[in-house]
């Protein structure tokens, strides 16, 4: 059949695989990208002061904020799409275009407000600004491009993409401590970004190959608008997620010490690997409950199950190693964060209770709900850890625990509690 003129791609069917194998390789892929990035914090640790190394942790948290607040819903608005049969290549263009706009202006935004607020810790340096655009539009990219290659059924597809950026940005840092002892910030966040940037064209790549896509971003109001539209109620939610933990070593870094922040950041950045689970099977439950509505009680309790299982037992290790773990960054990071770790990795099961929630929220459409809850525990979480601040990051992360608990118990009642409906409403 001969396509349409002027049409971008030609949008091959792509072979799906199965929910449990895309869930797995998602899941392998961020534990890749993961364990780099651990990597990489340590050589970082040994190249440059703790000084240089809290101001590089606050710079990547501003750079993962202002990629969640770019990416406005798209990746779930993706998926949405994909699931009820439309044009991936319509979808793709317009997603792309949106999120590579917003990541931009976010991004100049962010590096001119911290100017104007924050001088004294701000950099002037130009690497630094052209570094932290290019991770902010790359990072945003990213999160469309997993969610696109998830509502696919390709999400395995995210390992090779990981594995390959967390080698490029390891090596970079592994040069810079070896010919240049005493990195600046902005040279580490430029190591850093070249992770992303590999990620992302990778990941072009990888799309091209399953149905053909080339891409021809467009702006035009018909394709945007729907895509916002679905999308915007996704992203509230998302940001109730993910704000706190990106929230708080900005806080720390510029409102108490560097170095409080450079002591938390590789605790909560261990624990994010055990998190990594939850999240990434409520992304997945998400998906296959927009694709098959009537199975989304067993599939909520399956993914719940993963999440648990995978996620328990990363955290398990991390209990176990936490002092000689932290220590490959250094005695005073073993020393200080430790305990930290322990809590926060004990943080996995109410994470993932809370994973759950989310995800039927959004296949059922119940997002003020999920947002309120959303809200309400992140200032909670932020305000108690800061609270404990002065007496340091293991006291933090008991006070996080604590509230993420508490948390975690009303909405798995709540969670419960739909489920039982759904159940209800099927027979």
């Amino acid at each position: 059949m001969r396509a349409k003129a002027g049409a971008a791609v030609t949008d091959a069917t792509p072979v799906r695989h199965s929910a449990l194998r895309s869930s797995l390789g998602l899941v392998a892929g961020k534990a890749a990208q993961t364990g780099a990035g651990f990597a990489f914090w340590i050589v970082a640790a040994r190249a440059t002061s703790d000084r240089e190394v809290g101001l590089t942790t606050a710079a990547v948290s501003a750079v993962m904020i202002c990629t969640q607040l770019a990416v406005l819903g798209a990746g779930s608005a993706v998926i949405v799409a994909i699931g009820r049969g439309e044009r991936p290549s319509r979808i793709l263009d317009a997603a792309f275009a949106i999120v590579g706009v917003a990541g931009t202006v976010l991004a100049i935004g962010y590096l001119a407000l911290q100017s104007a607020v924050a001088p004294e810790t701000a950099s002037v340096s130009v690497l630094f600004w052209l570094t932290f655009l290019v991770a902010a539009v790359t990072g945003t990219l990213v999160i469309v491009l997993d969610q696109a290659l998830v509502a696919l059924g390709r999400g395995a597809s995210a390992t090779p993409r990981y594995v390959l950026g967390g080698a490029v940005s390891l090596g970079a840092a592994a040069a810079v401590a070896l010919w240049a002892h005493g990195a600046p910030d902005d040279v580490l966040l430029a190591c850093w970004t070249l992770g992303s940037a590999v990620a992302c064209i990778v990941g072009a790549v990888q799309l091209r190959k399953l149905v053909g896509y080339r891409p021809r971003p467009s702006l035009r109001l018909g394709r945007g608008r729907p895509l916002l539209a679905l999308g915007f109620p996704n992203q509230l939610l998302t940001l109730t997620e993910r704000t706190p933990g990106l929230v708080l070593p900005l806080l720390l870094a510029h409102t108490v010490a560097p170095e409080a922040a450079a002591y938390w950041y590789p605790a909560w950045m261990m624990a994010w690997a055990a998190y990594q689970a939850p999240t990434l099977m409520g992304i997945v439950q998400f998906s296959e409950g927009v694709r098959d509505a009537d199975r989304l009680v067993p599939t909520t309790w399956a993914s719940l199950r993963w999440s648990l299982g995978l996620g328990g037992l990363g955290a398990a290790v991390l209990i176990l190693l936490a002092h000689p773990l932290l220590s490959l960054l250094g005695e005073r990071y073993a020393d200080s964060s430790a305990g930290a770790l322990r809590w926060l990795a004990a943080g996995l099961v109410p994470y993932a209770v809370l994973q759950a929630y989310n995800a039927v929220c959004r296949t059922r459409g119940r997002y003020t709900e999920a947002i309120v809850v959303g809200v309400t525990l992140g200032v909670a979480l932020c305000a108690s850890a800061l609270s404990a601040a002065d007496s340091g990051a293991t006291d933090m992360a008991l006070a996080w625990l604590l509230v993420l608990s508490i948390g975690a118990a009303v909405v798995g009642l709540r969670l419960v509690a739909v489920l039982r409906r759904v159940t209800e409403e099927a027979r």
